[in-house]
């Protein structure tokens, strides 16, 4: 491992190196900003070594670009694409940004934005339920939203004239984009081709990195596996992981090489472990945070707290929720369309597995749910109810006034930090939410003498020893 061998004065520079690669799986000129590419550039022969050992990873890196090529265990609907004004992508988002590099991959050095648009409107038609239509502007919106998320990582450059004049007006707005060709050609590359894939779930088979005896490779395959949940989720419970692989994430080695590697630092619990990151280049939630929401969600954490810890009205447990992540499978495979390109392609030859018997009694403790406290969703709303009375002078005014949404929104926030587990009628509440308990909530008050309302009249909320997961 090199991080082992890099000199004691520039360990943190690789580090800050390591962290916006993991965090930014493409790099370029000016994504996530303009010191990131040297930094991976000067790091670049370390990096690549050190990613494919620990996590089975390979990192490319060209003159205008690092890609990093990550192996993906399970699926996560967490981290969705989100537009530059923090929107989030739907299906037709989505749709749009896929055609949009299909369009772009034949282009020249230069586009204009109705060109493209009139490029993706064609494809469009050859795909049922989806159109582009300029006459919309729910349309406009999305395809903006979607070449706004291209241009922030620099596979366009905006020459001349504006997106925005082009959403309100197409007739009288426009914009022309450069084309940059590689960036481009590094923002698609599926570990698999498409059209042959019968499942979503096939993009997540991962190619041996090992080398050596069979129970080495499934060993360092199994720590690989260990420390990519590590970087890619907020916590890592050992419910997570498969039996055999529950003792790994125990050991020091394991935990140490991504220490090492990250310049994070690990906490233990007993029913997980989480990799703490006080830089902000690795998380892409700061919790606890600025904003309505984060703050809404520390206060909530604490009234949760206090209703688990109380002995005297004990809450009900129960079993952990399904894994989110089959649902989302299923989700994604029934919009396959076998329809039309996929059945040609998708009719290949079916493999034999090899069937491996299990020991009984290792097959019971491997299927053994935990159960954890469990909240009503009619308590949930109470409360945020109650916060809002207390302390809603402070909160964004669309949130004043949408308690039902704010209730949603924060639950949603805490799932994706894995404090809780939404369900249809409450919440579960998971170990790590324990962190952060016992929160100090202060409230700055207006002088007497003010007449108006400053940004800094807001709630400043905290709990000691937390940073962002």
């Amino acid at each position: 491992m090199h991080a082992r061998r890099v000199d004691s004065l520039a360990l943190d520079n690789y580090q800050r190196a390591a962290r916006v690669i993991l965090a930014n799986h493409l790099v370029t000129r000016t994504f996530p900003d303009r010191i990131a590419l040297p930094l991976i550039r000067r790091w670049a022969t370390e990096l690549r070594e050190d990613l494919a050992e620990l996590f089975g990873y390979r990192l490319e890196v060209t003159e205008t670009t690092a890609r990093l090529f990550p192996v993906v265990d399970r699926l996560d609907s967490g981290k969705p694409a989100r537009a530059v004004t923090e929107r989030v992508f739907d299906r037709r988002r989505y749709a749009y940004l896929a055609l949009a590099l299909a369009a772009l991959g034949r282009a020249g050095d230069q586009i204009t934005l109705s060109e493209l648009a009139d490029q993706v409107a064609a494809y469009t038609g050859r795909v049922d339920g989806l159109e582009l239509s300029p006459d919309r502007a729910a349309d406009r919106d999305a395809f903006v939203d979607a070449v706004g998320w291209l241009a922030h990582r620099g596979a366009l450059t905006l020459a001349d004239g504006d997106a925005g004049g082009w959403a309100a007006d197409p007739e009288a707005g426009e914009a022309l984009y450069d084309i940059d060709r590689p960036v481009v050609f590094a923002l698609f590359r599926p570990p698999r081709a498409l059209q042959h894939l019968h499942s979503v779930s096939g993009l997540l088979t991962e190619d041996a990195m090992a080398h050596g005896p069979a129970a080495n490779a499934a060993a360092a395959d199994a720590a690989r596996r260990v420390r990519r949940g590590l970087v890619e989720r907020p916590v890592v419970y050992a419910d997570d992981l498969a039996y055999g692989e529950r003792p790994l994430l125990m050991q020091d080695r394991v935990v140490a090489d991504v220490e090492l590697f990250t310049g994070l630092r690990v906490e233990r619990r007993a029913e997980g472990v989480a990799l703490i990151d006080v830089s902000g280049r690795l998380s892409d939630i700061r919790f606890p945070g600025t904003g309505t929401l984060a703050q809404v969600a520390l206060l909530l954490v604490g009234e949760i707290a206090d209703r688990v810890l109380d002995i005297d009205h004990p809450v009900p447990v129960r079993h952990g929720a399904p894994d989110p992540a089959v649902a989302l499978a299923e989700q994604l495979d029934g919009a396959i369309p076998e329809s039309t390109v996929f059945v040609p392609l998708a009719d290949l030859p079916s493999t034999d597995l090899e069937v491996v018997e299990q020991d009984p009694d290792t097959e019971a403790m491997a299927t053994v749910r935990a159960t954890y406290p469990f909240v009503e969703a009619s308590w949930v709303g109470e409360t945020v109810q109650a916060l809002t009375d207390r302390y809603g002078v402070t909160f964004a005014a669309q949130w004043q006034a949408d308690v039902p949404g704010l209730t949603r929104e924060v639950t949603a926030l805490l799932e994706r930090l894995r404090l809780v587990q939404v369900v249809a009628d409450g919440l579960i509440i998971l170990p790590a939410l324990a962190r952060y308990r016992g929160a100090v909530v202060t409230v700055r008050t207006k002088r007497a003498a003010e007449l108006f309302v400053t940004a800094s009249d807001t709630i400043g909320a905290d709990s000691v020893g937390t940073e962002g997961i």
